[in-house]
C-alpha cells in the first residue's frame, strides 16, 4: 500500500504528467476510492468498498447536452422567425409598390418602404442616359451602371463609397449599400429597347449590407420595380 507520504512526494514532482498521474491511479485505485471527499468534489458518490455511482455526474453531462439543444432550436427559431417577418414585409412592400401611379409615385413609394419596413435610410433608382429620366429618378452617364458593376455583374454589397450620390439627404447616412442592375422596357405601349438601370438601397449600418451575404429579398423588390416601371412613359 502506498502511504500519504509517498502520494504527496509523487504529486510533489513538478515535470509529472496526465500519462503517469493516470498509472499511478490504475496502480493505486483505492486510494482514489476512500478519498470520498474527493469523489464528492469531482460529482461521484461512493457507495460502499469498490463501488462509485456515476449517476450525478452523467446526469450533469446530460443536463449540459440538453442545454446546449434548447440554446441551438432557440437560435434556429429566432433565425426563422426573422426570415418569415422579412419575407412578409417583403410581399407587402411588394404590393404598395404596385399600386403606383407614375414613375416618380413608384420612386417615392420604394424609398418609403425601404425605410418604413425595412429600416434602412433610403433607397432610390437610377437609370442611364440618353433617354429621358423619370422625375425622382436619378440619372447615370452611358456606361455608369457597368462602372459600378461590372461588365456582368448583377448585385454589388458592401461598404457606401464615395461619389455615389443616389441617396439624396440620405446619402451622409449612408454606410452600406446594395446595387441590383435593371432593364426595364420604358414607355408603356410604345416601349423602347430595355436600358440599363439600377435599384439602390442604402443602410445607416456599417455591416447592413456586405459582401456574401444574401441579396434574394432586395432583388425581388428590384424586379417588382423594373416590371411595374414599364406601365408609363417617360414624360419629358
Amino acid at each position: 500500500m502506498t502511504s500519504k507520504d509517498q502520494t504527496a512526494d509523487l504529486f510533489a514532482d513538478p515535470d509529472l504528467h496526465w500519462p503517469d498521474i493516470r498509472a499511478w491511479l490504475q496502480a493505486n485505485p483505492q486510494i482514489l476510492a476512500d478519498d470520498r471527499s474527493l469523489l464528492e468534489e469531482i460529482g461521484l458518490k461512493p457507495h460502499g468498498r469498490n463501488v462509485v455511482e456515476f449517476g450525478r455526474a452523467a446526469l450533469t453531462r446530460l443536463e449540459e447536452a440538453a442545454e446546449r439543444e434548447a440554446d441551438a432550436r432557440k437560435r434556429i427559431e429566432s433565425v426563422a422567425r426573422a426570415n418569415f417577418a422579412a419575407q412578409t414585409q417583403t410581399h407587402v412592400a411588394a404590393l404598395d409598390l404596385m399600386e403606383a401611379r407614375s414613375h416618380s409615385d413608384l420612386s417615392r413609394r420604394l424609398d418609403a418602404v425601404a425605410q418604413g419596413r425595412f429600416g434602412l435610410a433610403g433607397a432610390a433608382i437610377a437609370i442611364e442616359k440618353p433617354g429621358g429620366v423619370p422625375f425622382g429618378w436619378r440619372g447615370l452617364e452611358v456606361g455608369g451602371v457597368d462602372a459600378l458593376l461590372g461588365d456582368h455583374g448583377l448585385t454589388w454589397l458592401g461598404p457606401m463609397f464615395e461619389g455615389l450620390a443616389l441617396f439624396g439627404p440620405t446619402t451622409e447616412q449612408a454606410r452600406s449599400v446594395a446595387l441590383i442592375r435593371m432593364a426595364p422596357h420604358l414607355g408603356g405601349e410604345r416601349a423602347e429597347e430595355a436600358r440599363h438601370a439600377l435599384c439602390a438601397f442604402a443602410s445607416s449600418e456599417p455591416e447592413g449590407f456586405a459582401a456574401g451575404m444574401g441579396c434574394e429579398l432586395v432583388a425581388f423588390i428590384a424586379r417588382v420595380v423594373e416590371r411595374t416601371a414599364e406601365r408609363w412613359p417617360v414624360l419629358t
